[in-house]
């Protein structure tokens, strides 16, 4: 034998053992046999029976709710024609596969069926359909901020963008690349990554500008302000951008259901012109016993709305505050406010207070959240997403959306057809990030869990929650470490002076 031929022999026998493992192995793989059918729709995590999705997202990968099921087999067919099947702990589908599948089937439905095994044993379950949508996403993906469900600690902390047409996420910038600082609320200009506002809690605090390709960090606090830049909302001349400015404070509560209370002693309302840094104020916005918060522009940038509640003695009355939901003329080519404030929803009316408020960018809708008091929603179990028709004048509760766990954070996709929020309903501790479609009937469609692959061990695994998500209409590109270096600086741009 020469030498060319032993190698070749030890190859062999080295590679034989693993090629006949493999057979082996895929000679084992459960297939569906003795199938016993059963009239019940499968229980699946994440829930995603009767769903609408949008052409473009990424599969719908899903489990069995049951732990003890071992195997499923899924078989999923389009009305209009063309099939994808998956077997295995879990059902993985095809990226480029399931994306065809989709396409092919826009305003159609695909039909899904389940068969599983348990302890050896197969059923097969009653279909279901999930219903494509004729409106696009037009948005690439979504930004949020991922921290630890307590919201008193943030060592670990984080702004990341996520491809909505894959599983890919990336970090955009980490707390750990600036010194632990606490950074939040990202902010795009109708989900433009050329326009975008984060700010930064800390030492060297700060209100990061993203604006004609260039960063500008802003002095986070002023004499004038007599607080930081928050809860920012840009006009859509990209010139102008509101804020709040916020004395904040917390409390944590040992028996009441609402763990964590987070409230304002003093809050006022303003707009920054980014050109001339020039902070425009009113005395309509800063009134001494009330607090108004969280702006939001019009879609044709005309109105400013925002929420206001008379000041409590705190934090003994932290319960009584209830914010009413207003709105205030603003010229942009002034610089200026009109001279009357409108109350949309009142809460001496409702009884209930008002939060995030969101435009739909076509100018028909204002969603926002609903909870007993005070404003920051994401703790209260009772938080529910409600809707305002602009046209009407209608207010109602999105029943079709709602869960028993407290919903909030919601933002729209440019065309307005598609919108986002966060929920606590799969553990009653995690904010998860849900889609859903506003249908021109007003009503919204069942919401559906942001995919991921795998996802039953993915979202077991992660003790992050998702936090103040938006959509982006392309990537975010950041230079973290360069961005780092400047909020750990002590340079920063003066405001209002």
């Amino acid at each position: 034998m020469n030498r060319h031929s032993t190698i070749i022999g030890i190859s062999y026998y080295i590679i034989w053992p693993y090629l006949l493992l493999t057979a082996l192995f895929i000679g084992c793989a459960s297939h569906p046999e003795n199938v016993r059918d059963i009239d019940e729709q499968p229980v699946i995590f994440p829930d995603y029976v009767g769903v609408t999705i949008p052409v473009g997202i990424a599969p719908l990968d899903f489990a069995m709710a049951d732990d003890s099921v071992t195997t499923i087999d899924v078989e999923v067919t389009g009305e209009k024609g063309g099939s994808i099947h998956a077997n295995g702990e879990y059902a993985d589908f095809d990226i480029d596969d399931w994306h065809q599948l989709v396409e092919a089937n826009k305003g159609s439905k695909l039909t899904v069926s389940v068969c599983a095994e348990k302890e050896g044993q197969w059923v097969k379950y009653r279909d279901f359909s999930i219903y494509v949508s004729n409106h696009a996403l037009e948005e690439w993906g979504i930004t949020y901020r991922r921290i630890a469900p307590g919201y008193s600690l943030y060592s670990d902390m984080g702004i990341y963008q996520r491809d909505l047409s894959s599983f890919d996420e990336e970090a955009l910038l980490l707390n750990s690349q600036s010194d632990g600082a606490c950074i939040n609320c990202h902010t795009p200009n109708r989900t433009n990554p050329d326009q975008y506002v984060f700010h930064v809690r800390g030492p060297h605090g700060a209100t990061v500008i993203h604006r004609k390709g260039e960063d500008e960090i802003l002095k986070a606090r002023n004499e004038l302000l007599g607080g930081s830049m928050v809860y920012p909302y840009w006009h859509p001349d990209g010139r102008h951008c509101a804020f709040s400015t916020n004395k904040t404070a917390q409390q944590f509560h040992m028996s009441d259901s609402n763990r964590i209370e987070v409230y304002d002693t003093q809050s006022d309302v303003f707009v920054y012109d980014t050109e001339t840094r020039r902070i425009i104020q009113d005395s309509l916005l800063s009134k001494k016993e009330w607090s108004e918060n969280v702006p939001v522009f019009s879609p044709d940038g005309k109105w400013l709305y925002y929420i206001t509640a008379l000041g409590q003695d705190y934090p003994k009355d932290f319960d009584k505050q209830r914010y009413s939901l207003c709105r205030i003329a603003f010229d942009a080519e002034k610089g200026a406010f009109g001279h009357e404030v409108d109350t949309l929803v009142k809460a001496s009316t409702t009884g209930k207070s008002v939060t995030w408020p969101r435009p739909s960018y076509d100018g028909r809708y204002i969603m926002y959240t609903q909870i007993d008091y005070g404003y920051f929603s994401v703790w209260h179990v009772e938080s529910d997403l409600w809707l305002l028709d602009l046209q009407t004048g209608e207010t109602r509760r999105m029943a079709e959306v709602n869960s028993d766990e407290p919903e909030s954070f919601h933002n729209w996709n440019v065309n307005s057809r598609w919108f986002l929020f966060t929920s606590r309903r799969d553990d009653g501790l995690y904010t998860r990030v849900y889609f859903s479609s506003m249908g021109d009937d007003g009503k919204a469609t069942k919401p559906f869990l942001l995919p991921q692959r795998n996802p039953k061990r993915y979202y077991a695994r992660l003790l992050d929650s998702y936090n103040t998500p938006d959509f982006a209409s392309r990537p975010i590109n950041i230079d973290a470490r360069t961005m780092g270096q400047r909020i750990d600086s002590d340079i920063r741009i003066n405001t209002g002076e």
